[in-house]
């Protein structure tokens, strides 16, 4: 299944502030990830902003940077997270809100194709399908049957992405993609309602950042 990009490019932001120039050690982690990212090697990028942050959790630079590290590998559960601390930490930045709704986005599009699930506690778990030479032998994530509680997950994914997306164009002036992006939000709402749940919607709710 196609997945959503970046109208906006993920660009890593310098970590030159002020905060960062006061530790060294920040600086060093979060200017030897950029390279890596640069490189596209974005678990050595991961490892290094984690250990950025892990030293100083209130530089934004650092879970953003983080977020996009882990956008490029695919784990949009911690790049969620990460952009929702970004979020708190520097609520003005737009682009922020695009990109965790990219994210959201493209963990519903996980679970569509089956390539995630979520077990009975609630917890999402990636599938591994098994890939060999005899085309007759290669599992592949199709007839993917969801569950009740999957089908309320994606919904909810799916609408706050369209809020966040939706926050983004308004935290943007004149901004060249916003007639792009209006008819991305427009498709997305057209999903939303053909997803089917029988369940309440509890639990499986996606928890975004939200700044005023």
């Amino acid at each position: 299944m196609k997945k959503a990009f970046l109208l906006v490019c993920i660009l890593t932001i310098s970590v030159i502030t002020t905060a960062c120039i006061n530790n060294f050690a920040v600086q060093e982690l979060n200017t030897k990830a950029m390279k890596f990212m640069e490189q596209g090697d974005y678990p050595a990028a991961i490892e290094r902003l984690k250990s950025s942050v892990d030293l100083d959790d209130s530089i934004f630079e650092s879970h953003y940077n983080l977020a996009v590290a882990y956008t490029k590998t695919e784990d949009y559960v911690n790049a969620m997270k990460s952009y929702q601390k970004a979020i708190s930490l520097k609520p003005e930045f737009a682009d922020s809100y695009y990109s965790l709704a990219v994210a959201e986005e493209n963990l519903a599009t996980d679970l569509k194709a089956g390539v995630l699930v979520l077990d009975d506690s609630g917890e999402l778990k990636k599938v591994e399908y098994k890939d060999t030479d005899d085309e007759d032998d290669i599992q592949t994530p199709s007839n993917v049957v969801l569950s009740d509680a999957e089908k309320v997950y994606i919904k909810n994914l799916l609408k706050d992405a369209v809020k966040n997306y939706n926050l983004y164009l308004s935290k943007t002036q004149n901004a060249e993609d916003t007639d792009e992006v209006k008819k991305h939000i427009a498709s997305l709402e057209e999903k939303i309602d053909p997803v089917e749940d029988n369940t309440a919607e509890t639990e499986t709710q996606p928890q975004t950042a939200e700044a005023e």
